[in-house]
Order: C-alpha cells, then sequence, then structure tokens
C-alpha cells in the first residue's frame, strides 16, 4: 500500500531514484539446499511447522539486521509515506510498556479478548511508539515497529529491495547449520550467556530482564550468526513475503521444494511472520526457533512487529 496523493507520487520518484541501492549492509547468503521445517517436540504442528523437508534456495542478498527506526525515518522523510497504523489512528502496544494508569484507563476499552496484554492505543505509531508523548530519543537503532506488511513492501519498494520468502529467512537465520532450534545452536543460553531478546520471568506479569531489555533492543545487541545476520530470533517478529497454509508445503512438489515462493494467494488472508519476539517464552509462545512461524493480516500493526529485506543477486 502506497502513500496516496501527492505522497504516492513522491514515493514513486524517491523508489526511481533508489533503484540501484547498493548491497550496503547486507550479507551475501550464498544458495544450497537445506533441511527447512522441524518435527521437534517443542514444535506447534497446527502452525505447520512440519515435517521437515529437503528445500533448495539460490543465493541472495539479506540486510544483516532489521530495519531500524532511523533507515524507515529517512524512508518517509524522502516520500512522505504514511503508514497504515497512522492511517488508522492506532495500533497494538504491549500494555507493561505503557504507564500504568495510562494502561489502566485503556483497558476496559481496548484490550484484546483473552490477550489483555495487548492494548490499542490511539497515536501509536512506527515514531510514536507507546503512543501520545512517546517518541523515539534513545532508539533510532531499534527495529521500527507497528509497520504493517503493506508498510514493508513499500519500504522495499523504496530501497530497491524485497521481503525475503519464508525459505530464504529460514535458511538465513539457520546460518549454516543443520536443524539447530535456534540460529547460534540447540541450546537456548550457551555458557550462561543470553543470545536473543526474549521474555524471562512470568509471562504476561514480570519480566526479571536478564537479558536486559523490557521491550526492543538495538538491532546488532548480540552475536550475529553463522552468517554474520543480527537477531534473527527474538526481538520483533518479522515479516516475509510469503501467504500464511499450515499445509501448503506438504507436497512434495517442485513449487513447495525448489526456491518456493509460498501459496498463491486465493483466498488467503493473512502473510507469514517469523523469529519470535521480546514477548516470546517457553511458557506461552515458545516461537523464537529458527523454524516456528506465525502469521497476521497485511493490515496488522504492534509493538513487537518488523521486517528486513533481500534482494536478488544479478
Amino acid at each position: 500500500m502506497l502513500a496516496q496523493t501527492h505522497s504516492g507520487v513522491k514515493l514513486a520518484r524517491a523508489i526511481s531514484h533508489a533503484s540501484g541501492a547498493a548491497t550496503e549492509g547486507m550479507v551475501l547468503i550464498p544458495g544450497g539446499q537445506f533441511r527447512m521445517g522441524t518435527d521437534h517436540p517443542d514444535a506447534w504442528p497446527e502452525d505447520g511447522e512440519g515435517p521437515v523437508r529437503s528445500v533448495t534456495v539460490p543465493s541472495f542478498y539479506m540486510d544483516e539486521a532489521a530495519v531500524t527506526n532511523a533507515q524507515f525515518e529517512r524512508f518517509v522523510a524522502e516520500t512522505g509515506y504514511i503508514t497504515d497504523a497512522e492511517k488508522f489512528g492506532w495500533s497494538y502496544v504491549f500494555r507493561l510498556l505503557l504507564p500504568k494508569k495510562y494502561a489502566q484507563s485503556l483497558e476496559k476499552t481496548t484490550a484484546v479478548v483473552g490477550l489483555d496484554w495487548w492494548l490499542g492505543v490511539p497515536e501509536a505509531c512506527w515514531k510514536k511508539p507507546e503512543g501520545q508523548r512517546s517518541n523515539l530519543k534513545g532508539r533510532m537503532d531499534h527495529p521500527v515497529v507497528h509497520v504493517t506488511w503493506n508498510d514493508a513492501m513499500a519500504y522495499c519498494q523504496w530501497a530497491g529491495k524485497r521481503l525475503p520468502t519464508e525459505a530464504q529467512w529460514e535458511y538465513a537465520a539457520r546460518g549454516g547449520l543443520d536443524q539447530a532450534l535456534y540460529p547460534w545452536g540447540d541450546h537456548l543460553t550457551p555458557q550462561g550467556k543470553h543470545r536473543c531478546n526474549i521474555w524471562q520471568g512470568k509471562f504476561p506479569i514480570t519480566n526479571i530482564l536478564e537479558d536486559g531489555y523490557l521491550g526492543t533492543c538495538p538491532v546488532k545487541t548480540y552475536a550475529p550468526n553463522g552468517y554474520g545476520l543480527y537477531n534473527m530470533a527474538g526481538n520483533v517478529w518479522e515479516w516475509v513475503s510469503d501467504w500464511f497454509s499450515p499445509t501448503w508445503h506438504v507436497p512434495e512438489t517442485p513449487e513447495t521444494r525448489n526456491n518456493p515462493q509460498g501459496p498463491v494467494e486465493g483466498n488467503l488472508t493473512r502473510k507469514v511472520q517469523k523469529g519470535g519476539s521480546f514477548l516470546c517464552h517457553a511458557s506461552y509462545c515458545n516461537r523464537y526457533r529458527v523454524a516456528a512461524r506465525t502469521s497476521n493480516t497485511p493490515d496488522s500493526s504492534s509493538s513487537n512487529s518488523g521486517f528486513r529485506c533481500v534482494r536478488d543477486v544479478e
């Protein structure tokens, strides 16, 4: 979804200007075959994490980290783009990121039924992550949030890039490891060290902050994986290009095994997201594993959704 009227024209000009964008800040991911998905006991079968299957992807470039607030700010400045959250006038924010009294004032009218840690916050958007008086001070190197799939696509157009397929994302996240649970291996905290930004404590009541963060962290906080990619687990969910289906990939066909692009649009309504976020915890959302996946509608935004881009090898 592109910005309307004069902003749309401005965006088109900026896209034309950026079409020759270089691969600075990107990593070359060598193509190859890998075992995608998982049959691990911790998997969510209803999400379609399995079965494990051999998938081939060609070489491609990927952003070494999620798109930051600084990068998105430049995009908006050059194009005049208006995000979906800004158009809607609100977005979802995790309640512990808000002042207690403000959260209490919203809980009766905007809390999500059954997921009351999510509140619909007026004015929350990429530049005001907690709404109203919040801003990006001290967070320019954090991942941009409150971006929908539509917003991510518009940014990719401007940058001369695109969103990765789910297969590309998972292949890159594995960093050359075969069937490891995480981008760095099978142990969540090797040698007692945190390698990603997720929840510690009792979700969603108490976060004891062993990893140092309640919300997002800078995009290069932890050591990169074997391909030099940062934060492929935790921090923010990352949009990919595929439509979501828990069964499309099950039959072994050229479309599902050779550089798969995901199911065709048809009656599908949700896009895949990968990587988990700062809200993931083993007791509730153990989806910071490489093979894990979730989905949301293309116009959905929240305080834990971001993205990174890829570029084809020419």
